[in-house]
């Protein structure tokens, strides 16, 4: 299976001039927690997500209507072509520690960007009786949580 089979939502992206609060309103109007960010011919220059909201913006003197997301987003993001597999994209996000990982066509505009969340929810399928079948109170997350 490829890793855009994952994504089942338009892609959520904004231009590189867009601002600060452009972005987080892309977020909250897609109900994702990334957006691409693309420059003039609709390429991946970057990517602004929920952690850049959280580590870099909330909390500091930002004009957020007036600020480019640009000066908040990370750079020239890894990106994956959008037929690679579930496997290699899981593989790239738990070694590089991604959350979000933009997904390009062969012209490198993004087609989608793919989250852990999305990568989780594909792999319960696989376990579906396992996990709707826990008790609400597992022992073994009680003994982990030093319950």
């Amino acid at each position: 299976m490829s890793v855009l089979e994952l994504c089942d939502r338009e892609i959520a992206a904004v231009p590189l001039d867009a601002s600060v609060a452009d972005a987080i309103n892309k977020m909250l109007d897609h109900h994702v927690g990334a957006v691409a960010v693309v420059d003039a011919e609709f390429r991946v220059a970057g990517i602004f997500t929920e952690r850049d909201v959280l580590m870099r913006v909330a909390g500091f003197a930002i004009d957020v209507e007036h600020t480019a997301v640009a000066s908040y987003m990370a750079a020239n993001p890894h990106a994956l072509p959008a037929d690679s597999s579930v496997a290699f994209a899981v593989n790239k996000m738990v070694v590089e520690e991604f959350r979000h990982i933009p997904l390009v066509d062969e012209s490198d505009r993004p087609v989608g960007v793919v989250s852990m969340r999305d990568i989780i929810e594909y792999l319960a399928d696989f376990f579906s009786r396992d996990v709707l079948n826990l008790p609400p109170k597992h022992a073994a997350a009680l003994k982990r949580d030093g319950g």
